[in-house]
């Protein structure tokens, strides 16, 4: 690292140091003369007095300056050495950290993890020796179970982040798991025992004697602050937070770490105190919280005139923190990747998240650098715990050159450039969304309910049913979940309650969004983070008022899950629309913060997972992002990742039971809409169960089971499990009548007796589902079996007219069993020239012609099974075109019915008409003519 040519002024600040320690040692002044070793000597005294002192004091600590010596060993007969011992540890490797630093050998990532290292390495020396002491006059406070108890000592702040200062205080939390009484020959009390320990454990470490101090310990961080007890014992600290805890104490707490004593116990209480910290669910109240803390040091800096702060001041390192923090506190609940004590790693995991863009991800990780190495470099120069920038030349001068930089001016110019892009993205997090709607006619209406207001105001806004709305509003006004709102929670509630309705009123249908509306806000009323969204996010109400207008489904599944308001976000709402490789990355994430061990924590998974990705199919669906055949497909692929992931799960604990069947394999079949990639919002699952083991297999567990009943518990524990109803409610509702011989046969077949049912007594109605069956889960061995015998039944050669009389009669017994169209309005799915119209042609062409044209027994899909036939032959390409266009029309329309849970049954129109002529013209011409 070349040294710079040094300014006069510095040049006569470093001759008279080299000089004094030349003299003081013969081997610095050795070394001073050596051209190699010069020029880190100087840019060392240049950036750091406390490196000159150190040297004056111990000259020979210059030649193993490199070295990371370990901690001094702290004798019981040596007590009265412990504070010099650990003193003198601590200035020697502060001395290495400034070297490395200076000479570039570290970045300031490795400066501060080793100041981390340092304090850790102190900590731990120090408790131990208090502890072994302690024991000797006190003995151990045991738990109930017996078992000796350890101080844990929490690092909150940068410690705990592992980005401590050169010279910071170390923010400390004690606590021990339970209260008792040691057992010693003086004994003490847990809570005496532990604050006595603690106090001699801060004294050692804090107190300044001749040799300077240790480490400054700050305990304010601890519950009730400076007035609060020492040390807490766990049930005492989790009720500190049910019942006390502030939102200050949430940001503080997402850096703890236990970093000395009994670092296991410590990451346990930590884990039961995440839901303090990271709430379940999206939590905008974080901002409140963090606007608050803002206010109080913004006034601080006015008042102590701490502008050139790099800390406090604007565009500081604090900004950054609480930018960092607040989305972690937003999205951490549900996100355990964002979960990051280090600051600089929350920045990458917020950006690869995609809650943070990259550019932004970048500049702000590069202004945290900058600044912190700047503030480092402050407190290098004195070992003081500063903040503010130098005001006197000399000292700006000696920062400018030890930090590369031509002068003051040049240092200070990228400065104000990093904080100025910090500042602009902290004010863009926190600028406040309040709306022209709190001011307006409408915010004035809502504010006098339930007895005032004028009904008129809805009229004028753009209600048609006033009374109707107002009688609603008055209602909701009224409720119970409104007059226990907090205050906090009633002024956000009267921010967005009128946006709601302005929104509303400029809905696809402003009467009947707000009944809906108001029922979402019922169910959310007292979880103010929920009404914080929305007040935070005008893009997202805006997206809930759309689809609480369009949908009644999806406004009704809001208001039994909240947690869906999530996926009204930009980024997910206006975001791609998923496709199967990214659904399965993401059902993959969701299970990875599951507990595999615990079957109701992946139940939720999947269920939190499907309602996400449902919804925002729905979301795209319903905007015109994508056609109605993209979106069913997309719910069986959602479908088929559910079913595998949750054959898996109830596999791994019926193995646990009774072991696994060797050499065997079982294979789900979807029929119907889930084998044909067709499902629609809220569709059951059609599923038929096979399985291929030796006749005389038996599982390989404690309590063995032979195969048939393994594997006809396998279907059961999976069916029961897709039908257990969760907080996040049911994964799906499952049929298996379609199975051989429907509801009287065997839960579970075998390959052989399946392939023989197949063959000797099927009916044609059962091989016409076969059309669509695949396997979605399971093995593949099973899986390709079933294929071989599916194809086998496919191509049987068939009588074409008993073939088509039996599908004939069989469609016209279900139309007129499960037709609901009449003389107004028509069945999509089961009227004439309806989708199972269309489905029974499909499946009667490839039951007639497969053995012809084996290729036919491939697709499965509708559009898919369209092209095969043409393909082939069996249907014209005019009216292959034609069924497509006429699928695609009855599936929007039926999409659109279920989405809004309106029956499928619709009014006639041109467009329907001729989709249903192309429908009933292709079955004609293939001698099926399903209308009478």
């Amino acid at each position: 690292m070349p040294t710079p040519t040094l300014p006069p002024a510095l040049a006569d600040f470093l001759a008279p140091r080299l000089e004094r320690l030349a003299e003081a040692d013969p081997g610095l002044a050795a070394a001073i003369a050596d051209p190699a070793r010069r020029p880190g000597i100087e840019r060392l005294l240049l950036a750091s007095d406390f490196a000159f002192d150190a040297l004056q004091r111990m000259p020979d600590w210059l030649d193993g300056i490199e070295a990371d010596i370990a901690p001094p060993r702290l004798a019981a007969e040596d007590e009265p050495q412990w504070p010099a011992r650990l003193r003198r540890y601590r200035r020697r490797q502060s001395l290495r950290l400034v070297w490395r630093d200076v000479n570039g050998l570290d970045d300031v990532e490795a400066t501060l993890a080793g100041s981390s290292r340092l304090a850790e390495a102190c900590l731990d020396t120090a408790l131990t020796a208090l502890e072994t002491q302690f024991v000797q006059r006190h003995g151990w406070v045991r738990d109930a179970a017996g078992t000796a108890q350890r101080l844990v000592v929490f690092g909150l702040g940068k410690l705990g982040g592992g980005e401590l200062n050169f010279s910071s205080d170390i923010d400390l939390v004690f606590a021990y798991p339970e209260g008792g009484q040691s057992d010693g020959a003086r004994p003490l009390d847990a809570e005496t025992w532990f604050a006595r320990f603690g106090q001699r454990l801060i004294q050692l470490l804090d107190e300044v004697t001749a040799e300077g101090f240790c480490h400054r310990v700050d305990m304010r961080l601890r519950p009730f602050g400076a007035s609060g007890r020492l040390a807490l014992s766990f049930s005492a600290m989790e009720q500190y937070f049910q019942r006390e805890g502030r939102d200050w104490e949430r940001y503080a707490w997402i850096k703890a770490r236990p970093v000395a004593g009994d670092r296991a116990a410590g990451e346990a209480l930590l884990d039961t105190l995440r839901p303090f910290v990271y709430r379940r669910y999206l939590d905008y109240t974080a901002l409140d919280g963090l606007r608050e803390m803002k206010a109080l040091i913004a006034a601080e800096v006015a008042r102590r005139e701490l502008a050139e702060h790099v800390k406090l001041g604007p565009g500081g390192i604090r900004e950054i923190e609480f930018l960092a923090q607040a989305l972690q506190l937003i999205r951490g609940g549900r996100e355990s990747e964002l979960r990051q004590r280090n600051l600089l790693r929350a920045l990458a995991a917020l950006v690869q998240a995609g809650h943070l863009d990259d550019a932004t991800g970048e500049r702000l990780a590069v202004a945290y650098r900058f600044l912190r190495r700047l503030e480092n470099r402050l407190q290098m120069l004195a070992d003081q715990q500063v903040h503010t920038l130098p005001d006197d030349p000399l000292t700006r001068a000696r920062l400018s050159v030890t930090l590369g930089f031509a002068d003051w001016e040049a240092l200070y110019a990228e400065l104000a450039a990093h904080r100025t892009a910090v500042s602009e993205e902290f004010d863009r997090l926190l600028a406040p969304r309040r709306r022209a709607a709190q001011t307006s006619a409408l915010a004035t209406y809502w504010r006098a309910l339930p007895d005032g207001g004028e009904p008129g105001v809805l009229g004028e806004s753009g209600f048609g049913d006033v009374a109707g709305v107002d009688a609603v509003l008055r209602d909701f006004a009224r409720s119970p979940a409104l007059r226990a709102l907090s205050a906090r929670g009633r002024a956000r509630l009267d921010h967005v309650l009128p946006a709601l309705l302005a929104a509303a009123a400029r809905s696809h249908a402003p009467d009947a969004a707000v009944p809906r509306l108001l029922g979402l806000l019922h169910a959310i009323a007292r979880r103010t983070s929920y009404l914080a969204l929305l007040e935070e996010q005008p893009a997202a109400l805006q997206r809930l008022v759309d689809v609480t207008a369009r949908s009644a489904l999806l406004a009704e599944r809001l208001e039994q899950h909240p947690l869906l308001l999530d996926e009204l976000l930009d980024v997910r709402a206006a975001g791609p629309v998923p496709d199967q490789a990214a659904l399965a990355e993401e059902l993959a994430r969701a299970l990875a913060r599951a507990d595999a061990e615990d079957t109701e924590s992946v139940l939720l998974a999947l269920n939190e997972f499907r309602q996400g990705a449902s919804f925002r199919i729905a979301l795209a669906t319903l905007s015109g992002r994508q056609p109605a055949r993209d979106a069913v497909r997309q719910l069986a692929w959602l479908a088929e990742l559910i079913v595998a992931a949750a054959l898996a799960q109830v596999e791994r604990e019926l193995a646990a039971q009774h072991g696994r069947v060797p050499d065997a394999g079982i294979a789900v079949l979807g029929y119907g809409s889930f084998g044909g990639e067709e499902l629609n919002f809220g569709s059951d699952l059609d599923l038929v169960f096979l399985y291929d083991a030796a006749p005389d297999a038996l599982s390989d567990g404690a309590r063995p089971l032979e195969a048939a009943r393994w594997y006809a518990k396998l279907a059961q524990k999976l069916v029961s499990f897709l039908g257990t109803i969760s907080p996040a409610g049911r994964l799906y509702e499952v049929d298996v009548r379609l199975r051989p011989d429907g509801a009287k046969g065997l839960l579970v077949s075998t390959v052989a007796s399946f392939a023989a049912y197949q063959r000797e007594r099927a009916w044609t109605w059962e091989r016409q589902a076969l059309v669509r069956a695949r396997a979605v889960a399971g093995g593949e061995r099973v899986a390709a079996a079933f294929e071989q015998v599916r194809a086998q039944a496919l191509c049987a050669q068939r009588d074409p007219q008993a073939l088509r009389e039996d599908v004939v009669a069989m469609r016209r017994r279900m139309r007129a069993e499960l037709d609901r169209s009449d003389a107004a309005r028509f069945d999509l799915k089961q009227g004439e020239g309806g989708l199972v119209d269309l489905e029974f042609l499909l499946q009667a062409a490839v039951l007639e012609h497969a053995a012809a044209h084996p290729a036919l027994t491939v697709p499965r899909a509708t559009p898919a099974l369209i092209d095969a036939l043409c393909e082939a032959g069996v249907l014209a390409r005019d009216h292959a075109e034609a069924l497509h266009a006429a699928r695609d029309v009855l599936l929007a329309r039926a999409l659109g019915c279920t989405l809004d849970r309106r029956p499928r049954l619709v009014s006639g129109d041109a467009e329907l008409a001729q989709a249903r002529a192309a429908i009933r013209t292709a079955c004609r011409a293939h001698g099926l003519d399903f209308g009478a």
